[in-house]
């Protein structure tokens, strides 16, 4: 299964609130924070709400071990 790098670009400010609790729940803190999460529908539907304030990339599994 792979796994994507999501990468906190754009700051929330400005934004909705619930556009905000969307960065705050993949677990994004500060500017320019990546995180690696499991490529699945949930975490692919936060992504494409927020799609403006990320970036993504995906990484092999043998990168994250």
């Amino acid at each position: 299964m792979s796994k994507l790098k999501i990468t906190y670009s754009k700051s929330v400010i400005g934004y909705a609130k619930d556009q905000k609790e969307t960065v705050a729940s993949l677990g994004l803190h500060k500017l320019k924070h990546s995180v690696i999460k499991p490529d699945n529908p949930s975490i692919r539907g936060m992504i494409f709400k927020v799609k403006h304030l990320v970036s993504v990339e995906e990484v092999s599994d043998e990168v994250t071990e």
